[in-house]
């Protein structure tokens, strides 16, 4: 029986992040692509397709001073699905910890939900740990100071189960 390729899903800083966190995200989606035939949830490119379809022609960022509360339910709507993506399709998540991570809810809000359904947390980080929250840490299964190192890894923990 072929098993189904594995996922990842990638989480980082977006609403205080430059680009959204677009820019690391791609590049380590073609990686896993291409590198270890891994599918990418990338939750910069879904939420930008799901706010196309709720509001297509608005500035989502500008309804948090505008209409709080639209605002807010669209936001929920993004958690509900980002929530179910690492709960029942992922099977790992890579996270990028930067400023824009720690100023951030919702990078610690994914952790948590991974740890709470045991999917491992493989952190990329320049941050030294005692500046890291406590709970993000503990929602961590391995961190790794660059990308070399993370994909150094991910290639001998995952290259044999394609």
């Amino acid at each position: 029986m072929r098993r189904k390729n594995l996922r990842a899903y990638l989480s980082g800083g977006m609403e205080y992040a430059q680009n959204e966190g677009a820019d690391w995200r791609e590049e380590i989606h073609i990686w896993l692509r291409d590198g270890l035939h891994h599918s990418v949830f990338n939750p910069t490119k879904e939420s930008a397709k799901y706010l196309s379809k709720k509001i297509p022609r608005e500035n989502f960022r500008a309804l948090k001073f505008k209409d709080v509360r639209r605002f807010s339910k669209l936001v929920a709507g993004i958690v509900d699905r980002d929530s179910r993506e690492i709960a029942k399709k992922a099977d790992y998540v890579i996270c990028y910890w930067d400023r824009s991570a720690h100023r951030g809810a919702g990078t610690k809000g994914e952790l948590t939900v991974a740890r709470l359904f045991r999917k491992p947390v493989y952190m990329v980080t320049e941050m030294k740990p005692d500046n890291i929250p406590g709970w993000v840490l503990g929602c961590t299964t391995k961190m790794f100071s660059s990308f070399h190192e993370l994909k150094a890894f991910l290639l001998k923990a995952y290259k044999s189960k394609k």
